[in-house]
């Protein structure tokens, strides 16, 4: 071999080590970081902040004067644009569902925004200050005799969602029956920026960091160890709990599981060359063909590139405007549930909700006009610093259940969900549901949640 034949080989040699070295480095399970528990999130100097820790009963209250200001809006329908013909959802929310939708909105639902405001107030509210942030949520205590367990129970809803996601699924939760033999007391917290929490005054408060102030919370109601039951955002933030806590979190169940971490990737596209080997036959529907999947989820994700980018303006643009509002929130609930309600007229928006609690939850975020903070969000988990601390890389011995619906947004097979969730405990799949499985489908939710549930008490 001459000079030129041995200095190749010492760059080549060279050049696999290096890789090797950068592969092990970006692979490698990551420690679990330090974690500032008192970030002040509020307005103003930290310095002039003093905490109230005091919990104070909350209600849900609107005046005749708000009411009516909604229903003189609703009464001034714009020109909406006629659908293009021979078309459902397919160019986003149908303008004559729309129609259809804005006149049971005015005329039926706020007929009898009494009934409503008497549901929503139906559990317990109440609000806390956490790190300069006024927190809402609703504590639901069940009532048992004294010799039947009580398990704690986190419940953390996402984007368009709000705690009305889970009022079907709460009393079968806190109530005893013959298929547990113990029962929950539910926290049930409106996330910061959404609803009656207030948003944060600061850049930053990503869901890392909402996953601390949430820990917080079920420190202040008295609960160091509990449960955790989330989607959406509710999913990652409960997935970070998991990771951040370990020691504190009994048991982690998501809906819309997933990790990222480098590895997760390329596990997926070996997955998707052979997927019988990774799942069985009847379910392989749910992760691949990888490439319609991919064009799905590109087809759905325009609104996050908008709000991961410019949260402001969407928000501005739906702030106080409440057909925008309605039509932007609602197509998610149909599209989301079930991508081929694009081609139904009505968008099948009532195959599995009512109108009722449809609006009950776009009037959330109406009234407490937190469209924008919600969105923001979005905007903090696409940074630079929440991608670099790349948390999925921390394992977790949390155990941890998937619940695993049909049409649910994103899907990832089990071989890549255990680099992460070490204790994956129990991995179950639906042939129904979508991304809004607590309000879709409270009861198969409800089973799944408890036989995961049944198994950790069993351990």
């Amino acid at each position: 071999m001459g000079f030129l034949g041995r200095a190749l080989l010492i760059v080549a040699t060279l050049v696999v080590a290096v890789s090797f070295k950068h592969f092990r480095d970006l692979t490698s399970p990551q420690p679990i970081p330090e974690i500032n528990l008192k970030q002040y999130w509020g307005p103003g100097d930290v310095k002039q902040y003093r905490e109230d820790a005091s919990i104070k009963p909350f209600k849900v209250s609107y005046g005749a004067e708000v009411i009516e200001k909604l229903r003189t809006k609703l009464s001034d329908i714009p020109a909406l644009t006629p659908p293009l013909e021979g078309t459902a959802f397919e160019y986003g929310f149908n303008s004559k569902r729309l129609k259809e939708i804005i006149k049971y909105w005015h005329t039926t639902y706020l007929g009898k925004w009494s009934e409503r405001e008497q549901f929503l107030n139906q559990f317990p509210h109440f609000k806390t200050q956490i790190q300069g942030l006024d927190i809402h949520f609703l504590h639901v205590k069940p009532k048992v005799a004294n010799n039947v367990k009580v398990l704690p129970l986190l419940l953390l809803h996402g984007w368009p969602g709000s705690v009305r996601e889970f009022y079907d699924i709460i009393p079968k939760l806190t109530t005893k029956s013959d298929d547990k033999d113990f029962v929950f007391e539910v926290i049930v917290p409106s996330l910061p920026g959404y609803a009656w929490s207030q948003g944060s005054s600061k850049t930053g408060l990503s869901p890392s960091q909402i996953a601390v102030v949430m820990k917080n919370l079920m420190t202040r109601v008295g609960f160091q160890k509990f449960y955790i039951q989330g989607g959406d955002w509710g999913s990652l933030i409960g997935n970070l709990m998991a990771t951040l806590f370990q020691s504190d979190v009994l048991g982690v169940h998501l809906n819309m599981c997933s990790v990222q971490t480098p590895l997760s990737y390329p596990k997926t596209f070996l997955a998707g060359l052979k997927p019988n080997w990774f799942v069985e036959e009847q379910y392989i529907d749910y992760y691949f063909p990888f490439g319609s999947k991919f064009v799905g989820i590109l087809e759905e994700s325009g609104y996050m590139h908008i709000q991961a980018t410019k949260p402001d303006t969407i928000g501005t643009a739906l702030l106080g405007n409440p057909i925008g509002l309605a039509a932007y929130i609602l197509e998610k609930f149909s599209t989301w549930t079930n991508p081929a309600y694009r081609n139904l007229p009505d968008g099948g928006l009532e195959k599995y909700f009512t109108l009722d609690s449809l609006l009950d939850n776009v009037m959330i975020y109406y009234l407490t006009d937190s469209i924008t903070t919600s969105q923001r969000i979005y905007a903090e988990a696409f940074t630079k610093a929440e991608f670099g601390r790349n948390l999925d890389r921390i394992p977790t011995v949390v155990p941890a259940a998937c619940a695993k619906f049909r049409h649910e947004l994103l899907q990832q097979v089990d071989w890549v969900l255990k680099d992460h969730f070490t204790n994956l405990v129990q991995s179950n799949h639906f042939d129904d549901g979508g991304h809004f499985a607590a309000m879709q489908l409270p009861n198969v939710l409800y089973k799944d949640f408890v036989q995961f549930i049944t198994k950790l008490q069993r351990l």
